[in-house]
């Protein structure tokens, strides 16, 4: 052993201030100067990739009591439109719930479940009726795919978000308008207002250069608009999911690959999926009644080497061990949970209650979902003339300082902004002699949404 001369002897006048660095032992050398300052000490140690929350068990819970969402027959809209520029309109849980409960909020969440049905028990590769629109709709996406071609990913240092995307996304942004003329009909054409602005928020966000399910509700939006326009029939929907879809995930799947697009929003290990949901929904429902081919059969990679063309819940299984690597219930524990389900039919009505819940119901994602004439959101309490919402909040004293947040109900059609009105108070906050016929002069019908401080 090699010697080393210091002061370990405890007769030593000094008193031990440091640690040998080669036998532990105390030294009376002083300690070498630390290699970082006091005012800033090193970071504690946190992983590359912090661990992922798990799921609350009382979400689970109520996701497992809740009912099966139930397909529902999609209304189509007749003249005169009132198309308008969709907007944000959600900004909390109770709005949420509004949305919900409304019968847009159920009409959409049924059209997800009628195209599941659609596709129940069919392989992508069977023949189903198609209409113009359809083969349309399915060339704009090819020349969406064919964009990507032309214009490459650049060269960078950052891993996620190739900046070469706001290109494709700002060509796509100018080009919306003449797509959608591809397959509108002449007296439809001034549906381009509402519906470009779901179109062109289905393929991620530009500035983040991120992509996950709000965008794709986004789509499914879209294709729900052109439905309520009458462009897409129910003898359509099989084909909405075998062509449409399956050509929208081809587009998307490419589109994360060469420009590396962020996982917007990711629950990490412990999310169904880091960018899609519908397609495990849709490709379950092409596995119900299967013969040979159970929820635990994506554990066979013959399987997924074979059929992965023709359902989509096995493409997804196999894009995502494409993808990750390592143990496939590590990296995808939520996954490897749904294979232990002993039938398709099970998983199917548990992930669109999933859906709903962890999708539909979420405020960071139903925030950004925009909303215009087809798609409307009612965020209101009650509905009564002004000169009686000005009544009941004399009646509540709540008129100093206060400004009524309304929405003006115009033969069925909420307007695009809210209409603040001030209440008219005197010096000691009672309302004004000339409320009444103040009131009383605005016949329309009000939305009330709020009643705020100022």
């Amino acid at each position: 052993m090699e010697a080393h001369d210091h002061q370990h002897s405890p007769k030593s006048p000094e008193s031990p201030s440091g640690t040998c660095c080669k036998c532990g032992g105390p030294t009376a050398f002083p300690p070498p100067p630390p290699s970082w300052s006091e005012m800033s000490p090193p970071p504690t140690y946190r992983p590359i990739r912090a661990p992922a929350i798990p799921p609350d068990t009382h979400s689970q819970r109520a996701i497992i009591l809740a009912p099966v969402p139930q397909a529902q027959k999609v209304s189509v809209v007749s003249p005169p439109y009132h198309f308008q520029t969709p907007s944000k309109k959600i900004q909390s849980p109770d709005d949420i719930r509004h949305f919900q409960d409304s019968d847009s909020g159920k009409n959409f969440l049924g059209f997800v479940v009628a195209l599941s049905e659609s596709i129940r028990g069919h392989k992508i590769s069977d023949p189903c009726h198609q209409s113009d629109t359809i083969n349309c709709i399915v060339a704009v996406l090819d020349s969406l795919i064919q964009w990507v071609e032309e214009i490459p990913p650049v060269q960078q240092a950052a891993r996620y978000g190739n900046i070469a995307y706001r290109t494709w996304h700002s060509r796509l942004v100018e080009s919306s308008d003449s797509l959608m003329l591809r397959f509108l009909p002449e007296h439809l054409q001034s549906a381009t207002i509402e519906i470009v602005p779901y179109f062109t928020d289905s393929f991620g966000n530009s500035s983040r250069i991120d992509y996950g399910t709000g965008h794709e509700t986004n789509f499914a939006a879209w294709l729900y608009c052109l439905t309520r326009l009458g462009l897409i029939k129910e003898e359509d929907y099989q084909a909405v999911v075998a062509r449409v879809f399956v050509k929208y995930l081809e587009l998307m799947r490419k589109l994360q690959l060469v420009y590396n697009l962020e996982p917007a929003g990711s629950h990490g290990v412990w999310g169904l999926d880091d960018y899609h949901f519908l397609p495990f929904i849709f490709g379950s429902s092409q596995l119900i009644d299967h013969k040979y081919m159970k929820p635990k059969s994506i554990h066979n990679q013959d399987i997924l080497d074979n059929f992965s063309n023709e359902y989509l819940y096995l493409a997804c299984i196999a894009f995502v061990k494409k993808v990750k690597k390592g143990l496939f219930a590590e990296h995808s524990p939520m996954l490897d949970d749904i294979s232990g389900v002993p039938n398709w039919n099970k998983v199917n009505s548990g992930l669109l209650k999933m859906y709903k819940a962890e999708v539909l119901e979420k405020v960071p994602i139903m925030q950004h979902f925009l909303f215009g004439w087809l798609i409307k959101c009612r965020l209101s309490f009650f509905e009564c003339p002004v000169w009686i919402i000005f009544g009941l909040l004399e009646r509540m004293g709540i008129w100093e300082k206060r400004i009524v947040k309304i929405f003006i109900n115009e033969s069925n059609l909420l307007v695009n902004r809210p209409v603040l009105f001030s209440l008219p108070t005197d010096v000691r906050g009672r309302p004004n002699k000339d409320w009444k016929e103040r009131g009383s002069s605005l016949k329309t019908l009000c939305w009330v949404i709020a009643v705020e401080s100022r």
